[in-house]
């Protein structure tokens, strides 16, 4: 018999129609001798879900509204991602590379990390 935390979780995860690559920019020392930064697979293939929202500003201008979207990432609690990692998500047929921008919010049956479009590493 499953516990409400895993029927909770279960439901959760059967909602996850996508897949992502989690990459971390990593110090390697080379047989040289010097150190490099090179892009790491850290996962691959995690079950996932987009989850996109728009935000109005708070502040209107006369001219032009900006629109600002909130992009989130729903995936297992199982998996560690640092801050600033790149994830490449796939999702419905389309690949698009995102940043994560901060700590993740990690719950019992899920977390849920908040992402903006990945441009280049800091």
């Amino acid at each position: 018999m499953l516990s409400q935390n895993q029927m909770v979780r279960k439901v959760i995860e059967s909602t996850y129609i996508g897949k992502c690559t989690v990459i971390e920019h990593k110090k390697t020392v080379n047989a040289n001798h010097t150190t490099s930064l090179n892009d790491e697979i850290v996962y691959k293939d995690v079950p996932c879900r987009l989850s996109f929202k728009t935000a109005n500003p708070t502040a209107q201008s006369d001219s032009v509204n900006a629109v600002a979207q909130i992009i989130k990432l729903f995936l297992p609690p199982d998996y560690s991602i640092s801050p600033g990692s790149k994830l490449v998500v796939t999702q419905n047929g389309v690949t698009t590379e995102y940043k994560n921008t901060g700590q993740p919010f990690i719950y019992d049956s899920h977390q849920e990390i908040e992402l903006e479009l990945f441009k280049e590493w800091a």
